[in-house]
């Protein structure tokens, strides 16, 4: 595989202001996410006092250890050091680290740069097995490092001599297909020439067509659109090697489940295919018992709710909402409710 250098990643049909990387929400620093990345997520953290004393220069100072031996680390332009609280949902783990997994530098070096340290259990679990080729079944709560359970293994895999699509994610909307492709072109930036697509429903076919004739290696789309472009032989996927469906469930629901099976048709049957869904309904079960290989199972939820969230509700009539919500509204004045 290449292991060539760039400064930037390659964009494919991305504005700067597409995606969102983990924290809070914020433009890119330009395409690709370069060269200011670091400073903006600095002011981020504190407007959002993550950082309370506010000043820059502790903000650098609070970043990843650099461990003697690992000089390349002290050139990698990190984050500041996540403060916020983490519970059990991404703590428990085995004690892994990302060099454990035998990974290209490059990647690494992307890894580290996004902020993420050491792998999160749903990580843990599900990189070594993706790496060897293996289906997976996984289920996992959102905000767990599910996105990096399958980018990283499916970044590891690329060819990058090859000019062809080698890798699809498919998702069911297109926030977030632009949020899975942004991460991904942030975590591939080192990699030399790791060419990333976005393509939803609502944008222009045109622009697609146009973009999939040049070397296109991951393709991130919602299902109607990606079914489209495949059945107009312009998205080639014969060299197909992994396919993702994220948030599964959704995909597999009456209103995709029939465009999902003729997108599985018509790739390589040697594929490898990675599910992730937060539930299990009938119709990933049997997508699972039709699709799959041996597929190794992961569960890591006792419920669906993140640890650290409660969750309550109100039983009222139709007259009675606005009135509820004003009393809660005047009840939580904490700033983290959602309702």
């Amino acid at each position: 595989m290449s292991t060539a250098r760039t400064e930037n990643p390659v964009i494919m049909g991305l504005s700067s202001q597409n995606g969102q990387l983990r924290g809070p929400v914020k433009p890119s620093g330009g395409p690709g996410g370069g060269g200011t990345q670091t400073q903006q997520q600095m002011n981020q953290l504190k407007n959002t006092n993550t950082i309370n004393n506010g000043t820059q220069q502790q903000a650098q100072s609070m970043t990843t250890t650099i461990k003697p031996g690992d000089d390349w680390k002290k050139t990698l332009k990190l984050p500041p050091k996540d403060l916020r609280i983490k519970t059990s949902d991404v703590t428990s783990t085995k004690g892994n680290e990302f060099e454990d997994y035998c990974l290209k530098r490059e990647l690494l070096m992307g890894i580290f740069e996004m902020g993420w340290e050491k792998p999160s259990p749903i990580q843990e679990e599900s990189i070594p097995i993706a790496l060897s080729g293996r289906d997976i079944l996984a289920r996992a709560k959102n905000g767990t490092g599910k996105s990096g359970a399958y980018l990283i293994p499916l970044l590891e895999r690329l060819d990058l001599k090859k000019d062809n699509i080698q890798a699809m994610v498919i998702v069911p909307t297109r926030e977030l297909a632009l949020q899975v492709s942004q991460i991904c072109i942030q975590v591939s930036k080192h990699m030399g020439g790791a060419k990333v697509m976005a393509t939803t429903g609502g944008t222009n076919l045109r622009d697609d067509i146009m973009r999939l004739d040049d070397t296109v290696h991951v393709v991130i789309a919602t299902p109607g659109r990606i079914l489209d472009l495949i059945k107009k032989g312009v998205a080639k996927v014969d060299h197909v090697q992994m396919i993702v469906l994220d948030e599964a469930d959704k995909l597999l629901s009456q209103d995709f489940v029939q465009i999902m099976e003729d997108i599985i048709l018509t790739l390589p049957k040697n594929r490898q295919i990675l599910l992730y869904s937060a539930t299990f309904p009938l119709s990933v079960q049997k997508f699972m018992n039709s699709h799959l290989q041996k597929p190794y199972e992961i569960n890591l939820m006792e419920e669906l709710t993140l640890k650290g969230v409660t969750q309550y509700y109100a039983y009222v009539t139709e007259r009675q909402k606005v009135h509820c919500l004003n009393t809660l509204f005047s009840r939580v004045s904490n700033g983290l409710q959602l309702l």
